[in-house]
C-alpha cells in the first residue's frame, strides 16, 4: 500500500505540479486549496504527510497547522512547508523540511523518502 500525501496550496498550478510529480514517484495524493478545505481532507483521507503552503485565502497554512497539531489523531503527521513568503521557517514549529517556491523536486523527494519512505 502506497503512502498518501496531502498537498495544500491555493495555486492550482502548484497543486497540479506536485500531485503529478508525487504520483509519478509512487505516492497517493489528495489536495486542498486552503486551510478550511485541508482540515476536511485531512479527516477524510488521513494522509501520511502534508505539504503545506502558508499564505492562502480563508484560513492560512499556519492556522491549519496549529489546528492539526491540537488534534490527537493528526498531531504527529509530518509537515513539509513549501512557501514563497519570508520567515516561512518560523510559521510551523516542527516542519520536516522547509522549501522555497519553486521547490527543488529532488530535495523534496529526498525529504519525503527520509520521512515516510517510498
Amino acid at each position: 500500500m502506497s503512502k498518501k500525501i496531502l498537498v495544500v496550496d491555493d495555486e492550482d498550478h502548484v497543486v497540479k505540479y506536485l500531485t503529478i510529480f508525487l504520483q509519478d514517484c509512487g505516492y497517493e495524493t489528495c489536495s486542498a486549496s486552503n486551510g478550511e478545505e485541508a482540515t476536511e481532507v485531512l479527516h477524510r483521507e488521513k494522509p501520511d504527510l502534508v505539504t503545506l503552503d502558508l499564505q492562502m485565502p480563508n484560513e492560512t497554512g499556519t492556522r491549519f497547522y496549529r489546528n492539526m497539531t491540537k488534534d490527537k489523531e493528526f498531531k504527529d503527521v509530518p509537515v513539509i512547508v513549501i512557501s514563497g513568503i519570508p520567515g516561512r521557517h518560523l510559521a510551523v514549529s516542527k516542519p520536516v523540511a522547509v522549501f522555497e517556491k519553486p521547490v527543488d523536486r529532488n530535495a523534496l523527494l529526498d525529504a519525503i523518502k527520509k520521512t515516510i519512505g517510498e
